[in-house]
Formats: structure tokens, sequence, C-alpha cells
């Protein structure tokens, strides 16, 4: 069987432009002692303000005692009304607010802190409250305070040395209770460029042969404002000896007989312009390269270039060998030794790594979900359209008694591809088995866990035995589409506040196994990396947006290959977002209000998966992906079809009454995930559909529960999650709405016919 993850909605999404810290305030000394915790705190209020509205976010700090429960309050003083909140129960009485803990984030020891926030209506100003209380004990009342930026000097680091005439990359972070204005460069005291948006960074030329220094000074938007400068680092320009050098991915590569392997090289520091690379191949005259050589710019000096080695077929039975030696003036060169891999003469198939996997190929047929769909009344419609499939655990790579296992997946596409003659077959896997797997749900929790070995073992019992099939010769014509760990990086953003993504984050587990099926993925050349980029009704907040882009980019440019290790990303994965909203776009406005500010948009800077995905591939193109990087959005249930679907835009004059009214999508609530009621099918797999879309695809098998309505044991490690119950009211990340979840729904990844029958029944467009 297979599992399906769940989806999130929750997202801390509050930006700061102005700040308030509300000083600590304990009980008074010498009070009579009680049974109640001591109260201190502090409390930060900041607020990101435009016509009409506003959004805020709040920290409370516990100075006190340790808490197992808050409850904050405050005032509005101008007409204020409280919207919708997160990550606490909100409510507004009056002109009075209160702000209740969740249960997660009750227990506060001394010194720890909570961030929650709220969106609000303002008919003019919008000024700060400047009272706060925390279990009726005033913690607040004084004069706001702004608090300096807190900046730290990331590059150069202490004692590094650049060659004469050599850019010095001059790098920063920073924050502020408010925002970051600027961040100023330094070089021995001297300003020499100043940043205004992150990530801060500037590269220093032209400096003499010598010692320097190098620091950065942080400035806030307050009036006046408020610097912080690090202390200064020392580095070299031309001290002692060292000479830029050309770094390779690998120092040996072993090419089987009549294909074909990439080697990345780059070079160790920015170079002052253009350096060519020049790569020689000396030893077995089977082996060859292409190109032979590589240039460099001051822009694309750190991103690995690939460069293709071959080994032809011969009728020898020997290994043979050769040195691919990169040289550069100027610069220490490198080599690396190619092993021609011998098959005694018997030519294997080649495939070549294309632009596109799935542009002028068929899709595999998964035969297992095949005849559970043409069993189904009406499934023969859709029956023979290709799907994933997932391996979510150690036991799926080799199969069950119900279940065919990897290999017989592709003997099965070898098969299929014959009786397409000259046209290629794509076929597609799930590498779905990461420790502490979907860390912060239950429905699709994994087998492996962080505490017990668990990277340990995704690597040697899940990864090296995928990748070795993977790369057997026999399956070198077929295109294999991988799509890596559905619903783990993104976590580590957006819910660090689980234990288990914590957990996650802070051992590197996530990060360290993707990168590591990346590289062991990546190194055969028919197949195809697609990393998991969530949806828009997950990342589509700003705050939630960037950073998952910029920890992709750090994820994947710590890999062998860098970039090139990625073929592209893919959304929507087992997702229920509409593809296009036809009615309205993000830019639509009802009587002089933006549909932004409805309940269901909740400020998203998106409102559907196309425009979600071509936004965020651009972005991921700027953070330094190859420009060729490929999109897919799964398609399998976001149709929304049947009499439900709304035909044309609603006239009403009310923004919630007009998106509720107009959206094709008809959740209750954009975070509900599990077994949607009222979901169709959605338009079925096409390569090239859209700008910068390699295809739209069926990854989620229609007809596989997303998760059990009632605990059922397994020994597949999954969990009983409240949000497929239908009975269920849900929580602070679907708004507490109804669930929205089909009744009687069976373990995740298991056929559940009610569901399929109404994906049929709601397909959009529909089934002919």
């Amino acid at each position: 069987m297979t599992v399906n993850p769940r989806r999130h909605a929750w997202r801390n999404r509050a930006a700061t432009t102005v700040a308030l810290l509300v000083a600590a305030a304990g009980l008074a000394t010498g009070q009579a002692a009680t049974a109640h915790a001591a109260v201190a705190c502090d409390v930060a209020y900041s607020t990101n303000d435009w016509q009409g509205g506003f959004t805020a976010n709040v920290t409370l700090k516990n100075l006190g005692d340790p808490l197992t429960n808050w409850t904050l309050g405050f005032n509005f003083s101008a007409g204020q009304q409280l919207q919708q909140g997160w990550s606490a129960t909100w409510a507004q009485s009056g002109t009075a607010v209160t702000a209740k803990n969740l249960s997660w984030n009750g227990a506060l020891a001394t010194g720890a802190s909570t961030s929650i926030g709220f969106n609000g209506s303002s008919t003019g100003s919008n000024p700060k409250p400047t009272a706060f209380t925390v279990n009726g004990t005033t913690c607040g009342g004084t004069t706001p305070v702004n608090q300096a930026p807190t900046v730290s000097l990331t590059g150069p680091s202490s004692g590094a040395n650049f060659a004469t005439g050599a850019a010095v990359p001059l790098a920063a972070t920073a924050s502020d209770d408010g925002s970051v204005s600027k961040v100023e460069f330094y070089v021995d005291g001297t300003l020499v460029n100043s940043d205004t948006t992150a990530p801060y960074a500037f590269s220093a030329t032209g400096l003499a042969a010598g010692s320097h220094t190098a620091s950065a000074r942080a400035y806030d938007n307050a009036s006046p404002a408020l610097t912080t400068q690090t202390a200064a680092v020392p580095f070299t320009v031309g001290g002692g000896t060292t000479t830029p050098s050309i770094i390779a991915s690998a120092t040996s590569v072993s090419v089987p007989e009549g294909a074909s392997r990439t080697v990345g090289f780059r070079l160790s520091a920015a170079p002052t312009g253009n350096v060519t690379v020049n790569l020689t191949k000396t030893g077995d005259t089977n082996i060859t390269i292409a190109p032979s050589t590589l240039t460099f710019t001051t822009a694309n000096w750190n991103t690995a270039q690939n460069v293709t080695v071959s080994a032809a077929q011969d009728t020898d039975q020997t290994n043979g060998t050769a040195t691919i030696a990169a040289a550069a003036t100027g610069h220490t060169g490198v080599s690396v030794t190619a092993t021609e891999a011998d098959d005694d003469g018997t030519p294997p198939p080649t495939g070549e790594h294309v632009a596109n996997p799935y542009a002028g190929a068929t899709g595999y047929v998964n035969p297992n979900w095949s005849s559970k769909a043409a069993a189904e009344p009406g499934g023969a419609a859709v029956a023979n359209i290709s799907t994933g499939v997932w391996l979510d655990r150690i036991a799926a790579i080799a199969g069950t008694s119900s279940a065919m296992g990897l290999r017989a997946h592709l003997d099965e596409a070898l098969v299929q591809d014959a009786a397409n003659g000259s046209t290629p077959l794509t076929i597609q896997f799930v590498i779905y088995n990461l420790p502490n797997r979907d860390c912060s749900a239950l429905a699709s929790n994994g087998e492996l866990l962080i505490a017990n070995n668990g990277l340990s073992r995704y690597k040697t019992e899940y990864i090296d035995p995928i990748a070795a099939i993977m790369a057997e010769s026999k399956y070198a014509a077929l295109r294999i589409s991988t799509i890596i760990e559905i619903d783990s990086l993104p976590n580590l953003i957006t819910n660090l506040n689980v234990a288990k993504c914590q957990e996650a984050q802070s051992s590197g587990a996530y990060v360290d196994g993707v990168r590591y099926a990346l590289n062991k993925l990546h190194a055969i050349n028919n197949v195809y990396t697609y990393i998991d980029a969530g949806h828009h009704g997950w990342l589509g907040w700003d705050t939630n947006f960037g950073p998952s882009a910029d920890l992709f980019a750090s994820t994947v440019s710590g890999t062998t290959a860098g970039f090139a290790s990625v073929d592209g990303f893919i959304t929507n994965t087992a997702n229920y977002s509409a593809l296009r909203e036809p009615h309205f776009t993000i830019n639509s406005s009802v009587n002089g209000t933006s549909v932004r500010q409805s309940t269901w948009v909740d400020w998203n800077f998106y409102v559907d998966e196309l425009s979600y995905a071509q936004a965020f591939r651009t972005l991921l193109i700027q953070k330094g992906f190859q420009s060729g990087l490929g999109m897919l959005i799964d398609t399998s249930r976001n149709g929304w079809g049947g009499t439900a679907r709304p035909t044309a835009p609603s006239t009403s004059t009310n923004v919630n009454d007009f998106v509720n009214q107009s959206r094709v999508d008809r959740r209750i609530h954009a975070g509900n995930w599990c077994n949607q009621s009222g979901a169709g099918l959605g338009e079925r797999p096409q390569a090239s559909p859209a700008t910068g879309l390699d295809a739209y695809v069926w990854i989620k098998p229609p007809g596989e529960s997303d998760g059990a309505s009632s605990l059922i044991p397994n020994d597949e490690g999954k969990g009983f999650d409240r949000m497929c119950d239908p009975t269920y009211l849900g929580n602070e990340r679907n708004g507490n709405s109804a669930t929205g979840a089909l009744p009687n729904s069976p373990l995740s990844g298991a056929w559940f016919s009610a569901q399929f029958r109404q994906l049929l029944q709601n397909a959009y467009p529909p089934l002919s």
C-alpha cells in the first residue's frame, strides 16, 4: 500500500514594521506568598498596517515562575476590531482583547517565549496597546522602548585568505523587533556598501594585498534609528601561499559500458574576471568527455558545471580507466579517475537525461491501482492513467503479497515500454520514508525515528537499495521520475513548535536525508528528481514563501552536484488546492476591499496552485537553481466539479460572500486536507501544460485514503489524526472549522471506494 501525507495551512505570516516592547513588571517586593506562580513578563507587540486593516505579531516572554497556562490581555483604543488569529484562542469584548494559550504552547518555562498573532481592522489610526496583563497581573504600562537590531557577520570567516585581485564576499544576517532598514559593510573601518534587503551581501573588489578587517552595522526603522555593529573580523588578501583551486564533485566515477555519468566542477573562490577551465582526458580511448572547456564568471563561480563522462561499448572484458584533468591559469587543478564498468560485450540500453522527462513520453500504468479503479463503476474511464508509485517504507522496495515492489514495477514498465515502439515511457516513484516523517501530523507518520538510528537506516536500508535497483542497466531506457520526500523540508519553516519537527531541524536529519537521496538518485542518468514544495495554502504567505526557498537552496547547494542535482519541484502533492480560480485573482477587490482580506484567502498572496507554482519557480531560479527548472502540479483530486461548482463570479459586495460564492475550491477551510467531501478528479496528466511546468501529474492515486476516520491499529507507524474525523470541529490550523472529511475512511493508503466514486462524479474537466 501507499501512504499520503497531510497538508498544512498553519503559518506564521506577520510582517513587522513598527515594534513596541513593554518592559517586565513583576509582583511588588514584599508581597505575601501565595500558591500562585509569580508573574513577570515582556510583551513585544508589532504591526504591519495598511488602509483599513493590519496584522499584529505578539511575542510573550515569561520572566517569572514557570507557567502551565496563560491568558494575555490588552485593550484597543481607537475602535480596532479583531478578525481572526493564530497560535492562541482569541476573543474581543468591547475594547478588551484576550488570547488564551493552546495545548501546545501553554507551558512556558522561566525565560521561554511564544509568538502569536492576529489580523485586525481599523477605521483610521492604529495605536499600539500601552499595557498588557498575563493571568490578570499587569506586566506592562511603561513607555514603549525600542530595541536595537541584532547583526552577525557571516562572511568572510575569521582568518580567511583571498587571492590578490579576487572579490571578497561580505555577508551578514540581521533582525529587529521592528524591521531592519539597512545593513552597512565596512572594510578596515571604511564604509564600502549598504544593502537594504536580505540576504545582506556585497562583494568587495580591488583590495590591496595585506591584512584587512571586515564588519557590518545594522539599522532599525525607528526614528531616531538604533544601530548595532559587529566586531571586526580579520582576513588577508594575497597572504600566505593560498591559491584558488578547481573543485570536483567527485575524485572518481564509475561509468557503465555504453552509458554515461556526470562530474561537476566549480571554483573555490570568486574570480576577478572570466576563468576558462580546460579539461583533458588520458587513458582508455573508449572513455570520452564533453565539453572540454568550462567558463566561470564572477557570478557563477560557485555553481557546479557538469561534464559528461561516457564509456563506449567495446568487445573486451576489462574495466578501462582514464584520468580527467581540469586546469586553469592561476588555479590549482584537480584530477578525476573514470573507470569503465565492463559488461562483457553485452550493450545495455542507453537513456539520455532530457530537459523534460514527460515531454513526448507515455506514462506508466500501475497494475495494482489500475485493477482497483477498473473494478469501480465508471472507473474504466481513468484506469489507464499514469499514477505515482509510493515507496513509503522499507518493505515497499521488495513488495508484499498484495503489492508489487520496486523491481516488479520497473520490469512491468519495460513490458509497457516495449509496446510503445520508439516512444519513451516515464514511471513515477515517491521517495517517502525520512525519519520523523511528516513530523507535525499523525495519519502518515512513518516507520523510522531519528532517536532510533533512523537516519542511518534511511540511508542504508532504504535509499541505497532503491538507487541500486534503479541503476541496473536494463532500466536505463526508462525515464524514472522521483518525487523526493513529501511534506518534509517546509516543516522546518512552519512547524518548529512540534517536538518531532524540532528534532528534525536540530539534528539535521531532514536536510541530510534529502541531500543523500539527491546524491544517490541524481548520479543515475535516467533518474529525474523533483522536491516537494508544499502548496499555496501552506507556503503562500510571505513569511513562509521566501524562507522555504532559502531552505531549499541551502539544502540542494550542499549536494555533490549542487543545483544540478534537482530537475524540478512539485506542488499540491496529495492535496486539494484548485489548479486555477477562474472567477477571481489575488488582485481582485470587492467594493474597494481586496480579496486578500477575506477569511478564505486570509492575506495569502496566492489563490490557486498554478500562480503559486510559477511564482515559486521564479524565486527558486533567483536563488540559484538552474534556469531550466521544471515544476509539476498534482491534479489528481483538485478538480472540484459537479453541481456545487460556481459558473460565474458572485455579485455580492461583501468580500467574504464574494469569495465563498466564487471559489471553485469547495472545502470548508483551505487547511482541510483529509478525504475531502465534494472533491473531484482534476486535469488529466499532460506534459508542458503551462509556462515553467513540466507536467500536470497524478502522484496521489485517486481512491487511496488520506487517513482513517477512527483509530485503526496497524504496524505501519500510522496514527489517528483527528483531521480525518468528520465529527471533529478543528483547531487553530483550520480556523476551528469542521474537517470536511468523508466518514468511514480506512487507513492511509488503503482503497477507499466511496472516495473514488465521488472523485469520478465530481471530475473537472468532466469525464467524457
